[in-house]
């Protein structure tokens, strides 16, 4: 009689379940592992995914499997509970507005001299920008990265150069897209895109309010101005195509100053500004203005700015005190009229303190900062020169909530502040904020015209800087 084969099958059945549940088991661990990697990747903070990262990539500024620790000091800036700073570069140069690529690299327009545009890039994770580069001469403001472009506001053009992914430096020469544009007093070429291959385009005022002799006590205003025409305005041109002229451009927006902070709203799809007021209004009309009224009129207007809007400029101001447009002097104005302001049927959404000076606006879309943030829109105030006998202001970055798709005063707050240092002033102060960028980790990035510096804000919670 053969020797049974049963105990021998029933060995290999134990011993290959048990090698079933081991493999089993790893497999487990294994998808256990992704799912945590993944779940690490989405909490605000740690990893994250770098869209646009290529083989030529070797930036980790904004993409750092560990955000860099903050400065002790938070870079001199004072910051809500919970945030806090670095210095990522300083000594840049004029830097106006900036922008940063998905990989955590940063550009910036500068203005003076020299001009262009430099580049930024974090190669070992502290935070600080250790590679440099320069393209460009023209000194300018607006600059944005769309559709393998690089494109910059010059004073008096708005060009682009191919830049390729992951790359400083572009690939190929500037393309002139705008050429001919008026390039002296309030300079300033924001830029703004609507997804629809259309950019708008800031076309500032030739003068404070349009007066025959600018600037000069009593002198009347030019009536019609025909500054109107061509500038204190927002243009809107063809972002794709090449050796265009203002007459090209649709004249979207009009009345409008000088509306250095500019930006598309993510959420509504919509244009919006932040307005310079006019000036001098005690200096030359003594007869209907206190210093003190002057000091703080008129608002710095917030707008949403749609095709054919008139906000005003240069007949009429807006005086948030009394929730109404005035007449300006230039043009019969007393100091209470309404004359022609009467008709204007468009309000600002807020009126910030004269004088302000904002250059820079962003709608913030990330989500590291709390949610109370998500949709809201941050502003960046250069800074006051003409508000004697009360002191200077602005020098900082305030907060504004929206709800329902619309701002709440009542909740807006500054934000950032500490730029100006101890001696707050147009020539004493140490920094002068301007640009306003979002990282692709939801990191708020400002820069500064004035001690050419550029800080990083996070948010870490509990008042952490690690």
């Amino acid at each position: 009689m053969q020797p049974s084969s049963e105990p021998n099958v029933r060995r290999w059945q134990v011993l290959g379940g048990l090698f079933l549940a081991l493999a089993c088991l790893v497999a487990l661990a294994a998808w256990g592992a992704s799912r945590s990697a993944a779940a690490r990747a989405s909490i605000p903070g740690t990893a994250i995914s770098r869209p646009g990262a290529g083989a030529g990539d070797h930036s980790v500024a904004g993409g750092a499997q560990d955000p860099p620790a903050c400065d002790p000091d938070n870079g001199g800036l004072t910051l809500p509970d919970g945030f806090c700073a670095l210095v990522v570069a300083t000594d840049v140069g004029k830097a106006r507005h900036l922008v940063v690529a998905p990989n955590g690299d940063l550009f910036l327009a500068l203005n003076g001299s020299p001009g262009g545009v430099i580049a930024l890039r974090d190669t070992d994770g502290d935070g600080r920008a250790d590679v440099r580069k320069h393209f460009g001469n023209q000194g300018g403001t607006g600059i944005a990265l769309r559709d393998g472009w690089l494109y910059f506001g010059a004073d008096g053009e708005v060009m682009r150069w191919p830049l390729q992914q992951g790359a400083l430096e572009p690939s190929g020469p500037a393309q002139a897209l705008v050429t001919g544009l008026p390039a002296h007093y309030h300079a300033a070429k924001s830029l703004a895109f609507d997804g629809q291959g259309h950019m708008f385009v800031n076309i500032g005022s030739p003068s404070n309010s349009c007066q025959e002799k600018d600037r000069v006590k009593g002198s009347p205003g030019i009536d019609p101005c025909p500054a109107l025409q061509t500038r204190a305005g927002i243009w809107r041109f063809d972002a794709n195509r090449q050796g265009q002229t203002e007459a090209d451009g649709l004249h979207f927006a009009t009345g409008l100053r000088n509306t250095v902070a500019l930006a598309m709203n993510p959420a509504d799809g919509h244009l919006y500004g932040v307005v310079h007021g006019r000036d001098q209004l005690y200096q030359n009309w003594p007869q209907y203005y206190t210093a003190e009224q002057s000091a703080v009129l008129p608002a710095e207007k917030f707008v949403r700015l749609e095709r054919g809007d008139d906000y005003g400029w240069p007949y009429c101001f807006w005086n948030e005190l009394e929730g109404r447009w005035i007449l300006n002097p230039e043009y019969g104005g007393d100091g209470h009229k309404q004359g022609r302001c009467a008709d204007l049927n468009k309000k600002p959404l807020i009126g910030f303190p004269g004088h302000w000076a904002p250059d820079g606006l962003l709608f913030y879309t990330g989500e590291q900062f709390p949610a109370r943030y998500r949709g809201g829109a941050f502003i960046a105030f250069h800074g006051s020169w003409n508000r004697a006998p009360e002191p200077q202001a602005g020098y900082r970055v305030v907060f504004v909530p929206f709800r329902e798709g619309s701002p709440v005063a009542a909740d807006t707050a500054t934000f950032a502040n500490g730029f100006a240092g101890e001696k707050v002033g147009p020539g004493s102060a140490a920094h002068r904020p301007v640009g306003l960028a979002q990282g692709p980790d939801g990191a708020l990035y400002v820069s500064d015209d004035h001690g050419g510096t550029v800080w990083r804000i996070l948010y870490r919670g509990n008042g952490s800087h690690r």
